[in-house]
């Protein structure tokens, strides 16, 4: 099979392509290296990629049209896994623009791109921030979500409702991915994981928003690339019990279909902050702070649906995937232990 893996070299794009290659797939990867972090993590991931037989890699920006009009002219892929954008909440209270341009834009080049060429299926990065102001718990796909509390949420869930429409009109199999709040190796700088770590591991504080009354469903990297990898196998096709006069918001008519992918357990933010604290040997001096605009107190996936259609449940237990992260970071900045 041959895909198109967009944000290659972020975070899970980086991992994703590496699983494709290993059961011997083709990737082509996208990505246009943006400075939104630093872009020397960037590099190094691409740089263990571009040794991987079956890889090529082209820098494009989302928004290009005639750029991405001829990507899909000069390659021919069965399935596209689309997990570039423009990612984080915080940098959407500042930076708006930055979300229209990749998250909207960008997403419907790459909707016209499979239209036009034929792709068998689009999986794609939606994310957990869509649920907003819902409080039942576990959120649900099969639950309304039409109260965003971010910009970036907004064009998560604007991403699902653009999907369905090219579902709907044109029969493009389309998937929705809802990350839950991913961690691991080769992480990304702007998460509080690798902000943590960082801080603790110099000595200087470390901020904790809602003074730690937070609960987030952390997910291992490893755990997130394998819902990706079957999802995308998993192409999916109408629903045929589905209901005009009483709609489920997690499948439809069309061969459409969004899913959660996480851990399926909670954890509060101390306990978290505990578990790292012990993997780095180092207690953390804690600043207090306030809940910050765009946030949510708690994230929790009921992850039944991933389970019954692809046989996929995350189970990675936080300490494990933590201490993997830890291990890691300390290899790629040379800290000794």
């Amino acid at each position: 099979m041959k895909y198109l893996v967009t944000g290659a070299a972020g975070f899970i794009g980086f991992h994703t392509t590496k699983k494709l290659i290993a059961r011997g797939d083709t990737v082509v990867g996208l990505d246009n290296l943006n400075d939104y972090y630093q872009v020397s993590l960037k590099h190094d991931r691409l740089a263990q990629l571009k040794n991987l037989p079956g890889f090529a890699f082209e820098q494009i920006e989302l928004a290009d049209r005639p750029a991405m009009k001829a990507l899909f002219e000069r390659h021919q892929f069965d399935v596209v896994i689309h997990l570039a954008a423009q990612a984080g909440v915080r940098y959407s209270l500042t930076n708006p623009q930055a979300y229209i341009d990749s998250n909207l834009v960008g997403f419907c080049e790459i909707l016209e791109g499979c239209r036009h060429s034929g792709v068998k299926h689009l999986a794609y990065a939606s994310s957990s921030s869509v649920y907003g102001g819902n409080t039942k718990m576990p959120f649900s796909i099969h639950d309304n979500v039409d109260h965003p509390v971010s910009l970036y949420a907004a064009t998560k869930k604007a991403n699902e409702l653009m999907a369905h429409t090219y579902s709907h009109l044109f029969r493009l199999p389309t998937t929705g991915l809802r990350f839950f709040t991913v961690y691991g190796p080769w992480g990304r700088p702007d998460m509080a994981m690798w902000i943590f770590t960082k801080a603790i591991l110099e000595g200087r504080p470390i901020d904790v928003f809602n003074e730690g009354k937070m609960r987030r469903d952390f997910t291992f990297i490893d755990d997130i690339v394998e819902g990706v990898v079957r999802v995308a196998d998993n192409i999916p096709v109408p629903n045929t019990s589905w209901q005009s006069d009483h709609p489920d918001p997690a499948t439809s008519s069309a061969p459409y279909r969004v899913y959660n992918i996480g851990n399926n357990r909670p954890e509060d933010l101390m306990e978290m902050i505990g578990i790292l604290e012990s993997c780095l040997g180092k207690k953390a001096e804690k600043r207090l702070l306030p809940m910050q605009p765009g946030d949510v107190p708690a994230t929790y996936a009921d992850v039944d649906d991933l389970v019954q259609d692809v046989g996929f449940k995350p189970a990675t237990p936080l300490a494990t995937g933590i201490q993997r992260f830890v291990d890691w970071y300390r290899s790629y900045h040379k800290i000794p232990a």
